[in-house]
């Protein structure tokens, strides 16, 4: 039984002649060119301005929670089949640490690697509703500058993972896809009215992701300057700069957000 899921699982996520002869050719696949990429991220943007700048009367809890929770269960399942598809490609690559860490010079972006890349770049775009679901609520106070620029720039280094055959980000994709199953977990949870205890954990573990990154970028680096070179390295400088500037907003997030309730339990005991 566990045979025959395992290979169902490898046949539709990895062996799938759509997802392994997959190839990102900009012009050409879907949402590929850097005029799309500009014109969604500016639409994004744009859109968030001018609706928080309108008088919105908040929608009905009734009518909006179940749309909400329809949303995050989507995307939850969604981070489900990305991280599993992501690292079953990796467990199925010839060259383990090659697909890990390291892509050699001139690596195509094609495959089921770079499948599951493309499926989280589009899949970003959809968590562009998270903010949408945040103004129709009413709680503007919950559209801070780490929600809207996470959002907005994310998309860009998801497209450079793409565009460059950036080295390292098959280790951010499931990573990353792994926290957001907590994240949207717990926002599907508190949708169908639970409110779990563990918010707390899903801004530990995306700064543990970030701590993780930085690591396995250190071997990275290693092995492109003492080899042959890594594909990506310009693609990666971006993400570097942008896991350093995330990591620094979580951390004050993190400490303005939980240290001063923690205050407030030591003033009430």
């Amino acid at each position: 039984m566990n045979n025959l899921i395992k290979s169902n699982l490898q046949y539709w996520l990895v062996e799938h002649p759509s997802i392994l002869h997959f190839s990102w050719t900009e012009g050409q696949t879907p949402a590929s060119t850097p005029l799309f990429l500009i014109l969604a991220l500016l639409s994004y943007l744009s859109l968030t301005l001018f609706l928080t700048r309108l008088p919105l009367s908040p929608i009905n809890p009734a009518l909006l929670k179940p749309i909400s929770a329809f949303h995050n269960l989507n995307l939850l399942l969604l981070s489900l089949v990305m991280a599993v598809g992501c690292t079953l490609s990796i467990l199925s690559s010839p060259n383990l640490l090659e697909s890990i860490l390291c892509f050699s010079l001139h690596t195509k972006p094609t495959g089921p690697l770079f499948f599951w890349a493309y499926i989280f770049y589009l899949s970003k775009m959809l968590e562009f509703l998270d903010t949408l679901f945040i103004i129709l609520s009413g709680s503007i106070k919950r559209l801070s500058f780490l929600h809207v620029y996470h959002h907005a720039t994310v998309l860009v280094m998801c497209y450079l993972w793409l565009h460059t055959s950036q080295s390292l980000f098959p280790v951010a994709l499931v990573t990353n896809a792994s926290v957001h199953l907590l994240m949207y977990g717990y926002y599907f949870l508190c949708a169908v009215g639970i409110r779990p205890k563990w918010k707390r954990a899903v801004t530990d573990c995306q700064i543990v992701q970030f701590l993780f990154s930085f690591a396995l970028s250190g071997r990275m680096l290693y092995l492109h300057f003492s080899g042959s070179g890594c594909s990506g390295i310009r693609g990666w400088c971006f993400n570097a700069v942008f896991n350093a500037s995330l990591l620094a907003l979580f951390v004050d997030f993190h400490g303005k957000s939980y240290r001063n309730k923690m205050g407030q339990k030591d003033k009430r005991s």
